[in-house]
């Protein structure tokens, strides 16, 4: 019997390394990234971020999930974490791809309902250009206030994104609406619990709480819990515990002036020296060098 090869997890969009900014989202066109690969995305899937791609000229063979198909545009295409997807696009093709780290997603799900949207892995064809043209705006804007070196009005910057991926959501959210693709009402159980447990990790990373106490506020075991987050992400319940508070160290040493140590504490770390080492582990630099690389961008 012949295996498949198991599906790769990936960080960011084709590559294995962390995610690469502070920010909670990343903008880039089409090209700027698809064109390194030879405009063939292969399949793969993400732990904690998911895709909305604008495409408005070009074509695009999709897969995404058990759906292959080849797109006309303008459209816009929406891939949750998990989902395995894969694209080729023909030279030719223009348009944006926004990734969305989890926080962010869990953020506008608290402030909008529509952003149920975001559960659903479909595409949707848009009506030339009376339906692309506002996505397109939008989009527009958000790729150029996202491309800004941050600095001191960093916190104006990160409401603008705010509000621009927020109008965004709204938008495909009207045309999901009208197309009746709004996302499926079930789950499985595995995926409910892997919800349940990026919220826990959302709401205490910083306390820094053992695997098995998370995996009591689900009822389930921790075995069962590092089971299915490996299923369904590639990666451990410890391995997505950390992720998130390497990301908010990340965000703390570029936004803030707090002192290193004083982010370490604030994270959980009883010591900076455990701060420094774990900052290490996941970046391959202290963050004292992290902040310095930060502020010589800015």
């Amino acid at each position: 019997m012949v295996t498949s090869p198991p599906v790769p997890t990936y960080q960011l969009y084709g590559e294995t390394r962390h995610w690469p900014t502070p920010d909670l989202l990343h903008c880039e066109t089409i090209a700027e990234r698809s064109r390194l690969y030879a405009w063939h995305i292969r399949p793969h899937r993400h732990a904690d971020l998911m895709h909305l791609l604008l495409l408005r000229e070009g074509q695009v063979e999709l897969q995404l999930g058990d759906l292959e198909a080849a797109i006309d545009t303008p459209a816009m295409i929406c891939v949750p974490a998990t989902v395995i997807h894969g694209f080729r696009f023909s030279p030719q093709t223009q348009g944006h791809i926004v990734t969305l780290a989890q926080p962010l997603v869990a953020r506008l799900r608290e402030r909008l309902p529509q952003a149920e949207v975001l559960d659903a892995a479909t595409h949707y064809p848009l009506a030339a250009q009376a339906e692309a043209a506002p996505l397109a705006q939008l989009i527009a804007l958000l790729d150029s206030e996202y491309r800004r070196a941050p600095g001191g009005t960093q916190e104006d910057r990160e409401a603008m994104l705010t509000t621009l991926i927020e109008a965004v959501t709204l938008q495909l959210w009207r045309r999901a609406r009208r197309r009746q693709r709004l996302p499926r009402a079930g789950q499985e159980r595995g995926e409910r619990h892997l919800e349940r447990y990026r919220q826990l990790i959302e709401t205490h990373f910083a306390d820094q709480p053992s695997i098995p106490e998370l995996a009591a506020e689900l009822g389930i075991g921790d075995a069962h819990l590092n089971a299915l987050c490996r299923r369904l992400t590639g990666h451990s319940a410890l391995q997505l515990l950390h992720a998130r508070l390497l990301l908010e160290a990340k965000r703390q040493l570029t936004y803030t002036q707090q002192s290193i140590a004083q982010i370490g504490e604030r994270l959980g770390f009883t010591e900076p020296t455990y701060f420094t080492r774990f900052f290490k582990r996941g970046t391959g630099m202290t963050p004292r060098a992290f902040r310095q690389r930060s502020d010589a961008r800015g």
